[in-house]
């Protein structure tokens, strides 16, 4: 068993663990090792909104845009149907130079954001973050199958030790041995017309956490379509309705779009919150998060190691000077629009 945090990036801490040297997790899990070399990754989610048949052009051209030079190392889809009625397409790329991600931005941001674009009815956004690598934390539950940031890492850690334990998400992002990573004020929002870009303070913390049941089949199959999904469902519709007050500025339940532009067995919720306190907080005593973690524990207790169930999640915090939102043509409930009033 070996840390979470690499040894590259341990320091001296002055702020300690939630558990003692000697704890011992129930189960494995494990996390992607990034090169040595990796200082800073880039997480970009660009969305196109729109009602009735997909644009095929706008995701033909981002498409085109991603195979470019300085293009992603690692990309995927996924979709859902907001409270509005529209649908959302999100693509979600990620670099592990910054470098190339600025060079790619510069080149083909005004082809995504463009006030000329053709009028096809769509709204469309940028939300991008670009955490250092002391920043973000991965949690899998099988080291064999990458999803996200993961994608463009290294390798996999043998099983660690800090998790399956309140608290563990915080021990392992490498900042967490001498930061408290605080969060900020409200976000500020600018307005141009249709055009809006969010600014939000320090601390702004992103979960990705995704489910892949593509291998499950028969009596494990209906247990998390009949008892684990419509828990976790629930909760994501909590938290994009009724999450500001305690600290989620925005919720998304997106199911992965396979190649053929079809809905996959796989799922994710992304969210952006406030801070990483306020989504700890919600993860440890919120009714909604107890039950979805009751429900996928009943899961894991029944099927054992027999489980074919994949769960993963990244999380990263970051400051202000890590973080672009742009959005054109939205309505007020996406992303972050509004989180500077209602915060």
């Amino acid at each position: 068993m070996e840390s979470a945090i690499p040894g590259h990036l341990t320091v001296e801490r002055t702020r300690h663990r939630r558990v003692p040297d000697d704890y011992a997790p129930p189960y494995p899990a494990f996390v992607a090792r990034n090169r040595t070399g990796v200082r800073q990754v880039v997480m970009a989610y660009l969305g196109l909104q729109f009602r009735g048949a997909a644009p095929r052009h706008a995701l033909d051209e981002l498409d085109s845009a991603f195979a470019a030079p300085d293009g992603p190392g690692h990309h995927d889809r996924a979709s859902q149907t907001d409270p509005a009625g529209y649908t959302d397409i999100v693509s979600i790329a990620y670099w592990d130079d910054p470098g190339a991600f600025d060079r790619w931005f510069k080149t083909h941001r005004q082809g995504w954001l463009s006030d000329d674009r053709p009028a096809d009815g769509t709204g469309r956004w940028i939300e991008v973050i670009r955490p250092m690598i002391e920043e973000f934390e991965t949690l899998f539950n099988l080291p064999d199958r990458p999803e996200g940031v993961a994608v463009i890492a290294e390798a996999w850690s043998d099983e660690i030790q800090e998790h399956a334990y309140w608290g563990g998400m915080r021990d392992r992002i490498p900042l967490s041995q001498n930061d408290p990573m605080p969060g900020g004020g409200a976000p500020e929002v600018q307005r141009d017309g249709a055009r809006v870009r969010v600014h939000p303070k320090q601390g702004l913390c992103l979960i990705r956490s995704g489910q892949d049941w593509a291998d499950t089949v028969g009596d494990e199959r209906s247990l998390y379509l009949d008892d684990v999904e419509p828990v976790l469902r629930a909760g994501m519709d909590f938290l994009r309705d009724e999450g500001r007050p305690i600290g989620c500025y925005a919720n998304r339940y997106l199911r992965v779009l396979g190649s053929d532009g079809q809905p996959s067995d796989r799922s994710f919720g992304m969210s952006w919150w406030r801070s990483l306190d306020a989504l700890e907080r919600w993860s440890e005593s919120h009714p909604t998060h107890v039950a979805i973690f009751g429900a996928a524990m009943k899961y894991l207790m029944k099927m054992g190691p027999a489980a074919k169930l994949r769960l993963y999640h990244e999380v990263s915090v970051v400051g202000p000077d890590e973080q672009y939102f742009e959005y054109l043509g939205c309505h007020d409930g996406t992303g972050l629009l509004g989180a500077g009033l209602r915060a």
